[in-house]
């Protein structure tokens, strides 16, 4: 069983930056794909960034690419969402999400690949 907890949300002006981490239970984090997802008050969750096991390989989507970065530190067994330049519309709660894998180089975008998620952190941003 994998367990993973989110931090470093919060409240913060457009523009501004945040940090979030998502630390990892288990002897084995450097095998997990990794990813962040967001869900909006009345949305749908929806995909955002993900990276693989060495973390030579990240994948974002397209309303944050050239904002966030994800980045992983295996020896801490953490994953970040480094997120600039916030908008309001980047208001939701950001989850991150864990999939095993035997393959190195693999990337998931969609939520249904994954097999382990965290509880959440809210991010709000004002206008």
């Amino acid at each position: 069983q994998v367990q993973l907890v989110e931090s470093g949300g919060g409240l913060v002006q457009a523009g501004g930056s945040l940090r979030l981490s998502c630390a990892a239970s288990g002897r084995r984090f450097s095998t997990y794909a990794m990813g962040w997802f967001r869900q909006a008050p009345g949305k749908e969750r929806e995909f955002v960034a993900a990276i693989n096991w060495g973390g030579g390989r990240t994948y974002y989507a397209d309303s944050v690419k050239g904002r966030f970065t994800i980045s992983r530190d295996n020896a801490k067994n953490t994953v970040y969402l480094q997120m600039n330049s916030l908008k309001p519309e980047d208001t939701a709660i950001y989850y991150c999400a864990a999939k095993p894998t035997d393959n190195y180089s693999i990337i998931f975008t969609r939520g249904q690949e994954y097999d382990y998620w965290g509880q959440g952190t809210q991010v709000t941003v004002s206008s």
